[in-house]
Protein backbone atom coordinates (compact mmCIF):
# COMPACT_ATOMS: atom_id res chain seq x y z
CA UNK A 1 0.00 0.00 0.00
CA UNK A 2 1.42 3.58 -1.72
CA UNK A 3 0.64 6.48 0.58
CA UNK A 4 1.82 10.61 -0.22
CA UNK A 5 2.99 12.40 2.73
CA UNK A 6 3.60 15.92 2.80
CA UNK A 7 5.51 17.27 5.98
CA UNK A 8 6.05 20.62 7.43
CA UNK A 9 9.20 20.34 8.48
CA UNK A 10 10.34 21.64 12.02
CA UNK A 11 14.12 21.33 12.58
CA UNK A 12 13.97 19.74 16.25
CA UNK A 13 17.14 17.04 15.24
CA UNK A 14 20.43 18.51 15.62
CA UNK A 15 22.06 15.10 14.15
CA UNK A 16 19.74 14.68 11.37
CA UNK A 17 20.45 18.70 10.57
CA UNK A 18 24.41 18.18 11.08
CA UNK A 19 23.64 14.82 8.33
CA UNK A 20 21.78 16.98 6.29
CA UNK A 21 24.52 19.54 5.86
CA UNK A 22 26.92 17.04 5.04
CA UNK A 23 25.12 15.77 1.98
CA UNK A 24 25.31 19.22 0.82
CA UNK A 25 28.96 19.85 1.23
CA UNK A 26 28.16 22.40 4.47
CA UNK A 27 30.11 22.91 7.31
CA UNK A 28 28.78 20.95 10.87
CA UNK A 29 25.98 23.61 12.19
CA UNK A 30 27.48 25.48 15.43
CA UNK A 31 25.72 25.69 18.23
CA UNK A 32 25.81 29.76 19.08
CA UNK A 33 24.35 32.95 18.86
CA UNK A 34 24.17 34.74 15.80
CA UNK A 35 23.49 38.31 14.58
CA UNK A 36 20.82 38.55 11.83
CA UNK A 37 19.89 41.75 10.03
CA UNK A 38 17.98 43.71 13.14
CA UNK A 39 17.89 40.52 15.33
CA UNK A 40 19.80 37.89 17.21
CA UNK A 41 18.63 34.27 17.34
CA UNK A 42 20.21 31.02 19.23
CA UNK A 43 20.43 27.73 18.02
CA UNK A 44 22.24 25.76 15.45
CA UNK A 45 23.88 28.30 12.62
CA UNK A 46 24.16 26.77 9.51
CA UNK A 47 26.21 28.86 6.59
CA UNK A 48 24.69 28.57 3.55
CA UNK A 49 26.88 29.86 0.41
CA UNK A 50 26.05 33.14 -0.55
CA UNK A 51 24.22 34.04 2.27
CA UNK A 52 24.94 37.23 4.01
CA UNK A 53 23.63 35.80 7.55
CA UNK A 54 23.57 32.26 8.62
CA UNK A 55 20.16 30.19 9.27
CA UNK A 56 19.46 29.54 12.94
CA UNK A 57 17.66 26.36 13.58
CA UNK A 58 16.51 26.18 17.78
CA UNK A 59 16.01 22.32 17.75
CA UNK A 60 14.04 22.75 21.12
CA UNK A 61 11.48 25.44 19.37
CA UNK A 62 11.78 23.73 15.81
CA UNK A 63 11.79 27.18 14.98
CA UNK A 64 13.95 27.81 11.86
CA UNK A 65 15.27 31.90 11.91
CA UNK A 66 16.90 33.41 8.35
CA UNK A 67 16.97 36.90 6.93
CA UNK A 68 17.49 37.06 3.02
CA UNK A 69 15.42 39.94 2.40
CA UNK A 70 13.66 38.17 0.25
CA UNK A 71 15.97 36.55 -1.66
CA UNK A 72 18.81 39.78 -1.96
CA UNK A 73 20.82 38.12 0.78
CA UNK A 74 20.84 34.87 -0.15
CA UNK A 75 18.50 32.25 -2.37
CA UNK A 76 15.71 30.75 -1.29
CA UNK A 77 16.29 27.42 -2.85
CA UNK A 78 19.43 27.15 -1.03
CA UNK A 79 17.39 26.72 2.17
CA UNK A 80 14.68 25.02 0.03
CA UNK A 81 17.79 22.07 -0.26
CA UNK A 82 18.81 22.43 3.40
CA UNK A 83 15.13 22.06 4.96
CA UNK A 84 14.95 19.04 2.03
CA UNK A 85 17.96 16.73 3.34
CA UNK A 86 17.29 17.70 6.52
CA UNK A 87 13.66 15.97 5.77
CA UNK A 88 15.39 13.04 4.25
CA UNK A 89 18.24 12.68 6.70
CA UNK A 90 15.12 12.69 10.09
CA UNK A 91 13.20 10.12 7.85
CA UNK A 92 15.90 7.44 7.45
CA UNK A 93 16.93 8.02 11.49
CA UNK A 94 13.57 6.89 12.36
CA UNK A 95 12.78 4.49 10.16
CA UNK A 96 16.40 3.01 11.05
CA UNK A 97 15.86 3.18 14.62
CA UNK A 98 12.36 1.27 14.26
CA UNK A 99 14.37 -1.62 12.26
CA UNK A 100 12.74 -0.30 8.40
CA UNK A 101 14.62 -0.26 5.12
CA UNK A 102 14.45 2.93 3.56
CA UNK A 103 15.51 3.57 -0.06
CA UNK A 104 16.04 6.82 -2.10
CA UNK A 105 15.01 8.00 -5.42
CA UNK A 106 15.84 11.03 -6.60
CA UNK A 107 13.11 12.61 -8.77
CA UNK A 108 13.45 14.71 -12.13
CA UNK A 109 11.65 17.88 -10.77
CA UNK A 110 14.49 17.59 -7.32
CA UNK A 111 11.85 15.91 -4.83
CA UNK A 112 13.21 13.13 -3.52
CA UNK A 113 10.90 9.63 -3.05
CA UNK A 114 11.49 7.85 0.47
CA UNK A 115 10.20 4.10 0.50
CA UNK A 116 9.97 2.68 4.08
CA UNK A 117 9.69 -0.82 3.98
CA UNK A 118 8.53 -2.19 7.24
CA UNK A 119 10.98 -4.70 8.54
CA UNK A 120 14.39 -5.70 7.93
CA UNK A 121 16.81 -2.99 8.72
CA UNK A 122 19.65 -1.86 6.16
Amino acid sequence: MSHIVTIATEVRDAKALCLGCERLGLERPAHRTAKLFSTEATGYCVELPEWRYPVVCDVESGSVHYDNFNGRWGEQSRLDSLLQMYAVEKTRLEARRRGHTVTEQAMADGAIKLTVQVGGAA
